[in-house]
């Protein structure tokens, strides 16, 4: 039996379809019509409304696969994993795309090493077919950013590859469109896990993720210690927005890991992303040069953040940005 038909692993939390299941349809949405072949998307939730189901054929998908169990009401990564073996064993697509978060990220190798035996490229920013055969042509920054690969799996199929949030805008909502709900029932087996969901420890330090913001305030090295994350932290909340580090600043203890940006990171798109001594390493861009409008604060400037930069200071951060924050203070007051 052929491989045939594009998938996109849906996300959901808390029974709402998270905005990166629309980015991957855009994405999928592309490939399907290349090859000529029908978008599916896959969900595994627990009592999810019928409404954020349609969401999915609203943003662009031909067929939702729907599973539904109270297994999937919090993740665990082996659930996951047999449902979609069992998944793609019974129906053989030729493409799965999923986003590089935690969950795509857990998943997907999992899945490519068990049963399926399929390639996996983590991480793409850009997919294309290949007219000639059909490949998937999975393009990923490699040796540290400094070039961009591009690679593909003439053999196995399917094939595999998670994409990095943020790298697509998601597709267009079209309230007209009509698609096919399959819900499927795996055999009991595919629900069983090792690992016992105990409670879930949000993440404190910011009301919102980084992804998810509009405006990202971020501090680098220039910092020079963990206590001066307060004034970026202060001007974050004066803007409305979050706050992100580089590597370096997460490396040395002076913020929590879920504010890195980078390839070792988060890739985030706001409308404004104010770097902060910030020096601009390859890692660090590959995660925030797609963002809107980029200011960087620098004393050095040649740092490499102002290669990117719509706007630049190069100037000590500690005597501009309490500057700024003055500024901004006296014009909220009007």
């Amino acid at each position: 039996m052929n491989h045939s038909g594009v998938w996109i692993l849906a996300e959901q939390k808390g029974g709402k379809i998270r905005t990166v299941s629309f980015e991957l349809l855009n994405r999928g949405r592309g490939l399907a019509d290349k090859l000529g072949v029908k978008l599916s998307a896959v969900l595994m939730a627990d009592k999810i409304a019928e409404t954020e189901i349609n969401e999915l054929v609203f943003h662009g998908a031909d067929q939702v696969y729907i599973v539904d169990n109270p297994v999937f009401a919090n993740f665990l990564a082996e659930p996951y994993q047999k449902t979609l073996s069992w998944l793609v064993e019974k129906h053989r697509p030729e493409i799965i795309i999923a986003a590089a978060t935690t969950s795509g990220r857990t998943v997907m190798p999992m899945v490519a090493t068990n049963k399926i035996f399929a390639g996996l490229t983590a991480d793409c920013t850009e997919l294309a077919i290949d007219p000639e055969n059909r490949d998937l042509l999975q393009t990923r920054p490699a040796i540290g950013g400094n070039i961009l690969a591009t690679i593909k799996t003439p053999e196995a199929r399917p094939q595999m590859s998670t994409v990095r949030p943020k790298s697509m805008n998601p597709s267009p909502r079209d309230a007209s469109r009509k698609g096919e709900i399959i819900r499927e029932n795996p055999t009991e087996t595919c629900f069983s896990s090792r690992i016992k969901f105990e409670k879930f420890v949000p993440d404190d330090s910011q009301d919102m993720p980084i992804e998810d913001s509009d405006v990202i305030v971020a501090g680098g090295r220039g910092l020079k210690k963990g206590e001066n994350f307060a004034m970026i932290r202060h001007l974050a909340e004066l803007l409305g927005g979050g706050v992100g580090a580089s590597r370096d600043a997460v490396d040395q203890g002076w913020i929590e890991y879920p504010h890195q940006i980078g390839l070792s990171g988060k890739t985030v798109s706001p409308r404004i992303y104010i770097a902060c001594g910030v020096s601009g390493a390859i890692q660090h861009l590959a995660g925030m040069q797609t963002s809107e409008n980029i200011v960087a604060i620098n004393k050095d400037p040649d740092a490499q953040i102002f290669r990117v930069a719509d706007f630049g200071v190069a100037g000590d951060l500690f005597e501009f940005v309490p500057v700024l924050l003055k500024k901004i203070e006296q014009r909220k007051k009007r």
